[in-house]
């Protein structure tokens, strides 16, 4: 699935915001908020400390040589998607749960991270010549665990948001076919634009019904701005991305009925690279194991997003 900037980008969008973006607490009736998923403050975990995440030696010695002696792990991430990662109102440095957690498995392998900000459609592409690893809210599908392997870190649904008060009258129930002949905002190349460009605009026809219109934007913060600013119905996103847009908007929008499509999400790794990936793998469950994961969800308001277990690429469809 995937993603959104801002905490703002904040300053500045949420001055946009009154005219075109960001978003407030979830509008009564049809809207619904996950449990657990509350929106964190502007500043977030952005004070997390990786120094406080100690070295694992053995873990450590699983890692590629030249990873080793570069000292640094290199991630691709695409900073405009919070909560999980987007830029600080500084511009340029990467904050959120997924950067944090990154932070803390690079810690836990000796490493320092180095999250480079990339065009989300780019990441994986580019995993083994120019990134280490991508973390990037990944959705875990066949089709990426053929290209990649893919540790599963974190669970997210997917979800709608409209203007508060649903002015376009769009069924809370039927997800995601309720849509049908709405024009829905999404970003490119998530897994909700491929549904909506396939499962979900076949469906509509075959009901009889027109198609959904796809309003498409690179980054996912165009895709909330756009809501909020009347040239689209509907945003489809993961539902952590519409629980952040909701709260940091100021009661822009809302949620459209249930969280639906719950998937799991997860850290690429080359597939040549089996010593890269062991080690995230294991990083990834000490961290797990030890709270820290815990801790750092907490933070961010994403606890229930949370997994028990590191699943090197898991079953999915």
């Amino acid at each position: 699935m995937r993603k959104t900037p801002l905490a703002l980008v904040a300053a500045a969008a949420v001055a946009l915001s009154l005219t075109a973006c960001s978003s407030g607490q979830p509008g009564s009736g049809s809207s619904q908020t996950p449990a657990g998923t509350a929106a964190p403050t502007s500043t977030g975990s952005s004070t997390f400390d990786p120094t406080t995440v100690a070295k694992d030696d053995s873990i450590a010695a699983l890692l590629p040589d030249k990873i080793k002696t570069a000292g640094t792990l290199v991630v691709g991430s695409d900073t405009s998607y919070a909560p999980a990662e987007y830029l600080a109102e500084d511009g340029t440095t990467p904050i959120g749960y997924d950067v944090d957690l990154t932070k803390a498995i690079a810690a836990v392998l000796g490493l320092k991270a180095n999250i480079q900000s990339a065009d989300f459609t780019g990441i994986i592409p580019a995993i083994g010549t120019k990134y280490d690893i991508g973390v990037s809210s990944f959705t875990i599908n066949a089709d990426r665990e053929k290209q990649v392997n893919m540790v599963e870190y974190f669970n997210a649904g997917e979800a709608f948001a409209v203007p508060a008060g649903n002015p376009g009258k769009i069924e809370t129930t039927g997800a995601p076919n309720n849509v049908c002949g709405k024009t829905v905002g999404v970003q490119t190349g998530t897994v909700e634009d491929d549904e909506l460009t396939n499962a979900v605009t076949k469906a509509c026809t075959d009901a009889g019904k027109p198609a959904p219109t796809p309003l498409r934007y690179a980054a996912q913060s165009d895709v909330t701005t756009n809501l909020v600013g009347g040239k689209a119905d509907v945003m489809f996103a993961d539902s952590p991305i519409i629980a952040y847009a909701i709260a940091q908007t100021g009661g822009q929008l809302e949620q459209l009925g249930d969280v639906f499509e719950s998937a799991p999400q997860g850290i690429v790794v080359a597939k040549d690279d089996q010593a890269l990936t062991t080690a995230i793998q294991k990083a990834v469950q000490k961290l797990i194991d030890d709270g820290t994961y815990g801790k750092i969800l907490a933070a961010w308001g994403n606890t229930a997003g949370a997994v028990k277990t590191a699943t090197l690429n898991p079953s999915v469809s």
